[in-house]
């Protein structure tokens, strides 16, 4: 365990402890200052509060997004596609490949006055002129994020799928039970830690993306991390920059907390 535990705290007990000691100092003509106030966070709640919001927001309407697509993809390849669900379980496999930055392009290409989408209106004849209102804005941020986060929701889903045993599901069956109860009663349970890391996943990673904001989003779009990227490259105010970040860790882990209740609550588990 020694080694392990030594890279764990280099790699990241380390960084996160110095960030945050450094989120409580502040920068003087560009010099950080050593210091110990909340000035930083009460400027990031202040100044940031609607980012925040429109942040975590967006974070959580592709993280719903993505978990009902992967739990019903993982569904349907553990109890519905039969011989196909190793052809169909590679496949989400290779989905996995080809570059964050990758995917996102091809959807800025696809979105694009150029793209899949204005030719076929054009096509069509629906449009004289391409439009530009498919990029640059929320909608394409959602798509974009929802694309990239689905395979990895998928494989935590369906490895909770795949260990729930099918003895008790064809006793409940032959029991008079109804498809839906079997669902809610005995599926739904066992698999609720595999959903909770599907939606984790997807939340946390959204809530602090910045990469896709400024690329699909525009500047109707500007996430939190976006702001975080321009403390840390652009004004070189790292504790600001620091806070922010500690600000969306914190919030994050509170309503991973609250969904991860309210999951538990809403099967029933004991």
């Amino acid at each position: 365990m020694l080694p392990s535990a030594a890279v764990f705290l280099l790699v990241f007990v380390a960084p996160l402890s110095y960030f945050f000691i450094l989120s409580f100092w502040r920068v003087k003509s560009y010099k950080l200052v050593p210091d110990v106030s909340l000035a930083n966070y009460i400027r990031v709640f202040d100044q940031y509060h609607e980012a925040l919001l429109f942040t975590f927001s967006i974070a959580l309407i592709i993280a719903a997004i993505v978990t009902l697509l992967a739990f019903g993809l993982a569904f349907v390849v553990r109890f519905k596609a039969g011989r196909y669900s190793n052809l169909l379980l590679f496949g989400v496999l290779i989905a996995l490949f080809g570059g964050y930055l990758s995917k996102v392009y091809i959807w800025k290409i696809i979105l694009g006055q150029s793209g899949i989408l204005n030719s076929a209106l054009l096509g069509l004849g629906f449009i004289d002129t391409p439009l530009d209102a498919f990029l640059y804005n929320p909608a394409a941020v959602v798509i974009t994020l929802t694309h990239y986060m689905l395979p990895l929701a998928i494989l935590p889903i369906y490895g909770s799928l795949r260990a729930i045993d099918d003895v008790p599901l064809r006793g409940a069956r032959d029991l008079g039970a109804s498809r839906w109860r079997v669902f809610w009663d005995i599926i739904a349970p066992q698999c609720q830690t595999g959903i909770m890391v599907g939606f984790t996943l997807a939340f946390l990673f959204s809530a602090g993306d910045y990469v896709t904001p400024k690329l699909v989003g525009g500047p109707y779009t500007s996430m939190i991390g976006v702001f975080i990227q321009v403390q840390f490259g652009l004004r070189f105010d790292a504790p600001l920059g620091a806070a922010m970040a500690f600000s969306v860790i914190a919030v994050c882990l509170i309503i991973v907390g609250v969904a991860a209740l309210t999951l538990r609550r809403a099967l029933r588990v004991r």
